[in-house]
Order: structure tokens, then sequence, then C-alpha cells
């Protein structure tokens, strides 16, 4: 046999063999073999009972009408068949046309250990393990992913499951069989209790559970144990580990070998960048940071600063670094510094002296050198109890006096304003007046005070440069408020007469009042509580004050109550009287041309106030109405105009029409006369008299008697 004869003799064989396989597994997936989990399809023509899904339980066994389990359990699909209709066959007829096939398949299987929800799953016919801790809610904080083991019955697979994460290769993962059991580790750096924790505490625990692994604990940022890797420095080591803080001894770090110490100075490498100061880093090595107090701080970078400044200490003075960076890197002077007197101590114990004050008002040009080693001493005031307010000089201070908070004298800048000011001073008190603030320019003898209102550019706002300029030197008072004249008479004297007004008569609290631009006739009235029950709201008197020939003003306040007409009020200033009469004064004090005389039969002849808005029935209700004697239809009335005339009233017919135009006019001044009965001549004689000069005798006569 040639060797090409054998050749193609091998590859006949070859190919007859894989044609079997892939025969015997095309007759593999068309009949599988049955397992926990699947569920069966059977179909018998005329029996209900016996038609349905039947699934296969965890003991491998089907459960059917009339005969019971039947285990199925590892025989594949056709066998199943033919054993199914063999046991039916004892309860029912024409078996033949029973028909079976698999519907769906699922595994039972147990997720347990390290995961977030452990228990009994049921997953898909092609799940894997993946899958499985998918369901369980994923692995939790603190599991071991490369000890994973997979438990089917008494057997135990291992599997790298980090692995797989970090490749993908599903190889790793061992397939999945109905009643396996995942189960997920815990690592052992969690330690023995119990303990809730997150990705970032498990973290910081480090990564070197096993064997060979380095320490690394102190002033660290997260002192742990870290799995050794060749090659590794000790740089990388405490990179590890978050780095050192800000409290470590870099130059005092120690590393354990093989139990021989090493000290490593940081600050040193750090410096010169040289590698053969670090020493070699080996398996089960530990290196220790200690705290920055342990040693003295020291290196050819240090300067020292002692005294009276916020950080005392010794700090890294980079090249270029002038005093100035230096104090304000330690904080700053503090409130009891002498800056007139720092002394710079040289390393060869020379002493300079520098005054900062000096230099930060430009009579100093230069800073002080200073160089690595160097000493800076700020030293202490001898006396602090209480600041020294000639420090500020006149040129550049501003006094504040009156109703502030904190009145004093402060340092002032021309960028600042007079908010900033009165901000400084504490702000106003309770009794502060805003609206009238008075600004002294000082060294002018001629200068007036400078009323600014506050008050209002806050409350409208305003042009900013309507605020007035403060400068150095000036003076600034804030008035009171005035004081209630009620609350202490001996204090309303001082509030000024140009700002108040005057309440008199029948108000509640008569007296002086603070006015401004502001306020109106009902904001003083109201401040006098209003007027009282007696008062005459319709004879308001207003006295304008600074004016002696102007009149005053009449007000009918009762009138603007009924219309609300603003028109009605008057414009008062600071300086004027408002005076309410009382209903009850007598009829002296009331000018004839406000009231109208009501004579005869009338129950209260007098005589009466009267307004354009009353009629005749009005002053008749008034004078009590006319008595039973009186003759109502021959009621007089005469106008006392510039043309005096007489008109009669018959009230009788008034009172049956109600027809209004039947009322006469009545103006103040007038007189109106209800004759009577016994007095019927004077009646009759006043219907025949005509003239207006013999009526007023005639009711004259009649007034007499």
């Amino acid at each position: 046999m040639t060797a090409m004869t054998l050749r193609a003799f091998i590859l006949s064989i070859v190919a007859a063999v894989l044609m079997l396989l892939a025969a015997e597994t095309a007759r593999a997936q068309e009949n599988p073999v049955l397992r926990i989990g699947d569920t069966l399809s059977l179909v018998l023509p005329g029996e209900d009972s016996l038609t349905g899904d039947f699934a296969i339980d965890r003991r491998g066994e089907v459960t059917l009408p009339e005969i019971g389990q039947v285990r199925l359990e590892g025989v594949d699909l056709e066998e199943a068949t033919r054993l199914l209709r063999t046991r039916l066959a004892v309860a029912y007829r024409d078996i033949d046309r029973l028909g079976v096939r698999i519907k769906e398949r699922k595994l039972l299987v147990a997720v347990a250990g390290q995961v977030k929800k452990p228990g009994t799953l049921e997953l898909p016919g092609d799940a894997t393990v993946e899958v499985a801790i998918a369901e369980a809610g994923g692995v939790a904080a603190g599991a071991q992913l490369d000890r994973m083991k997979l438990v089917r019955g008494s057997k135990e697979i291992v599997f790298d499951y980090k692995r797989y994460l970090d490749t993908g290769d599903r190889s790793i993962l061992p397939a999945l069989q109905p009643l396996d059991v995942v189960f997920v580790p815990i690592s052992p750096l969690t330690g023995n209790v119990a303990i809730e924790f997150d990705a970032a505490t498990l973290a910081r625990s480090g990564d070197g559970a096993e064997k060979g692994a380095v320490r690394i604990f102190g002033e660290v940022a997260t002192p742990a144990q870290f799995a050794f890797k060749e090659g590794m420095t000790l740089i990388d080591l405490i990179m590890r580990a978050g780095g050192v803080t800000r409290y470590a001894a870099v130059e005092q770090i120690r590393i354990i070998t093989d139990a021989d110490p090493v000290l490593f100075n940081l600050q040193a490498y750090l410096d010169s960048g040289d590698t053969s100061l670090l020493p070699p880093l080996k398996k089960g090595a530990t290196v220790f940071v200690p705290i920055l107090g342990d040693q003295i701080k020291r290196g050819k970078h240090t300067v020292y600063v002692m005294g009276e400044v916020a950080k005392p200490g010794a700090f890294e003075a980079a090249a270029g670094a002038t005093f100035v960076d230096i104090i304000a890197n330690s904080g700053g002077p503090t409130r009891f510094a002498d800056t007139r007197q720092i002394r710079i101590i040289r390393p060869g114990g020379v002493v300079e002296m520098f005054d900062l004050v000096a230099f930060t008002e430009g009579k100093v040009a230069t800073l002080p050198p200073v160089n690595p080693g160097d000493a800076i001493l700020v030293p202490e005031k001898t006396d602090t109890q209480e600041p020294s307010w000639l420090k500020i000089p006149a040129t550049r201070a501003v006094q504040v006096m009156g109703a502030v908070n904190k009145p004093g004298r402060y340092e002032w800048a021309d960028e600042m304003s007079l908010f900033d000011l009165i901000a400084n001073a504490g702000g106003p008190t309770g009794q502060g007046d805003l609206s009238a603030i008075r600004i002294l320019k000082r060294g002018d003898a001629k200068a007036k005070p400078v009323i600014f209102d506050m008050q209002a550019f806050i409350e409208n706002g305003g042009n900013a440069a309507d605020v007035p300029q403060i400068r150095a030197g000036y003076v600034v008072m804030v008035p009171e408020l005035p004081i209630d004249p009620s609350d202490n008479k001996s204090q309303w004297v001082r509030q000024e007469p140009d700002r108040s007004i005057y309440v008199m008569g029948a108000v509640g609290s008569p007296g002086r009042y603070a006015f401004d631009a502001k306020m109106g006739f009902l904001d003083i009235l109201s401040a006098a509580n209003g007027p009282t029950k007696t008062a005459d709201l319709r004879a308001i008197r207003v006295s304008l004050r600074g004016h002696a020939e102007a009149d005053p003003i009449r007000v009918d306040l009762a009138r603007y109550i009924e219309t609300g007409d603003e028109r009605l009020l008057p414009r008062v200033r600071p300086g004027d009287m408002i005076y309410v009469p009382d209903q009850d004064r007598e009829w002296t004090d009331i000018a004839p041309q406000e009231t109208v005389r009501v004579l005869g039969a009338v129950a209260k002849p007098g005589r009466y106030n009267f307004t354009t808005r009353m009629s005749i029935l009005d002053l008749l209700a008034q004078a009590g109405g006319p008595t039973t004697d009186a003759i109502q239809r021959r009621i007089v009335v005469i106008n006392m105009g510039k043309d005096i005339k007489a008109f009669h009233f018959d009230l009788i017919a008034f009172t049956r029409t109600g027809d209004i135009s039947r009322l006469p006019v009545v103006r103040p001044g007038d007189t109106v006369y209800v004759p009577d009965k016994g007095q019927g001549h004077w009646a009759q004689l006043m219907g025949t008299v005509r003239d207006a000069a013999q009526i007023l005798a005639l009711v004259a006569a009649v007034a007499a008697i």
C-alpha cells in the first residue's frame, strides 16, 4: 500500500467517525435525556386528565393520574414515551395515541455564601454559573472570587471566577446540572466578626492575604498589608497605602526585613532624587511611618517660625521664598504680636531686627533675606489689655456717635461708604432714626451738617451718587427717634419743633408728634389714637404754622369716611396744628355761619350744627320734632343770604306725598320757625306778610314771647 493510498484510507476513516458523531449528536438533540426540572407536555385525545403539563420533581419523578409516580430522570425522550405508555396501558385505552414532548427545561440550583440573596433558584435550562450568581443578587463585599466552589453531591469543583471576569473565558466556569450548589466563600481578610462594610472599606484593608505580603502602618492614609510584587519599591508601597499624612515623620521611616531594621529618610530622597537612598523591599517586610511629634524636624530647607503667629513650627522653604511667604505660611501674626520688633536669628548667632509695620507703611523698602536654618521670632506686645485709639491718626479716622450699637472712632478708607461705616458701628439701635443722619465735615468752620435720609434710600432705592461722600475726619451723628409724650413728659422737649406736628382737642392722646414728609393727615391722627366718641368729625381745623395770613383749613372727616375721596384730606407739614372740636361744645363757641336756628313749637329749640348734606327734616329731628300744638302746615324757613327770603313749608303735605322737591333749601345761618296753635293770630299774620324784614321782626317777637 502506497503512502497516498494509506493517507486516503485514514482520511476516509476520520470522515466516517465524524459522520457518526454528527449523527449521534443530532439524535441526542432530537432525543434528549430527561433531567430534574424538565416539564413534559402529555396529550391523549379524549382524556382531559392526562392532557397537560407535568414537571419532573427533585426526586426525578413525574406524578400522573391513576398510576402515580413514574421515575424518568436519566432516560431519553423515546424511552420515557415507551415507559409511560406501558404504565398507563393498565388504566387507559388506545394508549398508542399518547404524545409526549419536552415543553420546558429548567435548572434547580442553589447559591450560597457571600452573595446578596442566597437561596434556591429556578433557572433556564441553559443557565451558567454567572447567571446563577446574578439571580442571587451578585456577590457581596468581601467575597473571595478566586476560590468559588460548585458542589455536586459529594463532589466539589473549585474554579477561579476572578480569572473568568478578567479574561471572559467561559471554559473556566463549570457547567450547571440540576441540584448543583454554587458556593461563594468570604475572604479571610474580613475576620471572624460579622460587620457591615463597603467596597472602599475592604479596599483599604489591603489585598495581602497570603504569606509573604508586605505590611505598612503608622502615619499613612490606609494602613494595611498588600500582596508583594516583584520590582515593588518602598515608594510604590507608600502610594498603595494612600501616601503619608501631614503628621508623618518622613525622615524617620523604619523598614524591617529579615529582622534587620533600616532607617529611611524620605525627605532626603525627595530633595535629592537619589534612588540609591531607597532601601530594597522584600517579601514579608514591615514598614512603619512614625508621627512627627516623635522626633525633631530638621532639614537643609527648613526655616523655623516662633512666637506670636497662628501656626508656629518648622517649615520647608523652597528656593525664592521671601519673608512674607514664610510669615503667611505660618498663619500670620496674632492680635498680640508686636510686629515692630520681629527678630531674625541666623545660624551663626547673628540677630537682625525688622519692623513689619514700617514696611507696610512704605518707610522700609526691602524685606530681610531668609535662608534655610534661620529662625523668625515674633515677640508679644508688652501691654495688650486695651488697644490704644492713638494708633489710628486723625487723618485716617471717622467718628460715629449717637444711636448706634458701637459708637466710637473707626479707621477709614476712601473706597468705603456711609453704609460700611454704620454697619461697622453695629448698626442703629432700636431708637436710631436713620431718616435724619447728620454728617459734619470737620476742619471747615463754615460747613453746615448734611442731612441724609438713609431709611428712604434703603426702602425706595436711588442713585449711589445721592449717598453723601465720607472722608477721614468727618463726624457722623445718628439721632434718636422722638419719645412718645405720654410715656415721659420730661423727654419730649428734646424733640425738634421743625420735625413735629401738634394734635389737640377731642383725640385719644393729644400732644406733639414726630412728623416727616412720608406721613399724612391720617397718620398723625392715628398716632394720637384717633378722635374720641364725642369728636365733631365735620369741623376739624388745621392751622398752618408759618403762614400768618392763611386761614385755618376746615376738614370734613365724616364726609371722607363716607366717600373715600382723598382730596378732602389736607396736606400737613411739620409745625402745623390739628384741632378736633367736641360736639358738646357751647353754642357760643360755634360760628353763626355753621348753624341753623330752630324756633317755635319744637321739643328743643336752639342753634344746631348744619352742613349742606342735611335737610330741614334733619334739623327738625335734631330739635326733637314739632310739638302737639305746632302748626305743621305753616313752617317758615328764612334764608339769610345776600337777599333775605322767606319760604313756607307744609310738613303734613310732604308726609302724604313724600315729594322731596317740596323740601325748602336750608343753608348754614338760616332760621326755621314752627308756629304754635296758641299763636293763631301770629300764623295768620305770617301768612299775609311778604316782606322779609317784617318776618324777621315777627319771628324775633315770637321768640321773645
